[in-house]
């Protein structure tokens, strides 16, 4: 597996964000995440990503117990992610956000600039290398989120509801692009709201409330158990 979860737990008080959560994923598998809010979804993220440490349980990534790793080291193994809201630095240029990433991998500067210029162009963000970030629309700002994350050339993407916010047309865009990009080998975990566009990518569903997982498995399947249909969309069986 390339990534291996068990028994994870974490706690904010008396919220339960994550309980004795199990979860496996292969490489270049797409898993899909959904829940209703507060579920834990961006949580599990988070402990996945380093940002927060859990109370109990371990990760491993490749093999390797990552459970207290800080997330400089997470991504440096191959872990990128994007967030709800992308957090580009919005006054330096789009080329300059992914230089970032692309440099913190050991390339040249010549190969951190060929490698920006490659993930601008497969994102349609090349036209827009030299403007600043600040100045983007929101779908260009999710396409400079996800291509950040890909700067740091990585073998787990997780995706943070990266297609809320978009139109119909936006998100189908949204959509081949992370098909691509899983094509490709990536591995993704994607957590979000719009169903149908989860369907187009991944080959399996988890579903969190309250921090447990209370469905897994083939993404229509799970979509059509009675428990996630009044849970996740208030429909009574």
């Amino acid at each position: 597996m390339l990534l291996e979860i068990s028994g994870l737990r974490k706690r904010f008080g008396s919220v339960v964000a994550a309980e004795t959560l199990d979860l496996a994923l292969a490489p270049g598998e797409a898993l899909g995440i959904i829940g209703p809010n507060g579920a834990g979804k961006t949580t599990l993220f988070n402990l996945i990503a380093g940002r927060l440490s859990p109370d109990a349980g371990l990760i491993r990534f490749d093999s390797r117990d990552i459970t207290r790793a800080k997330p400089h080291l997470r991504c440096a193994a191959g872990i990128g992610r994007t967030h709800q809201i992308p957090q580009p630095f919005e006054k330096l240029t789009v080329f300059e956000n992914l230089l970032v990433g692309a440099s913190s991998r050991g390339r040249s500067e010549r190969e951190a600039a060929q490698c920006c210029g490659d993930i601008l162009d497969k994102l349609g963000l090349l036209g827009r290398a030299n403007q600043l970030a600040g100045s983007l629309t929101l779908l260009e700002r999710k396409r400079l989120e996800l291509a950040r994350a890909l700067a740091t050339s990585p073998r787990l993407l997780l995706l943070d509801e990266i297609a809320g916010g978009l139109t119909e047309a936006e998100c189908s865009e949204l959509v081949a692009t992370i098909r691509d990009i899983h094509q490709g080998g990536v591995a993704i975990i994607w957590i979000e709201h719009i169903v149908h566009a989860l369907l187009a990518v991944v080959s399996r569903l988890l579903v969190l409330n309250f921090g447990r997982k209370i469905a897994e498995g083939e993404p229509r399947r799970v979509i059509s158990s009675a428990e996630v249909r009044q849970i996740y969309m208030g429909i009574e069986a």
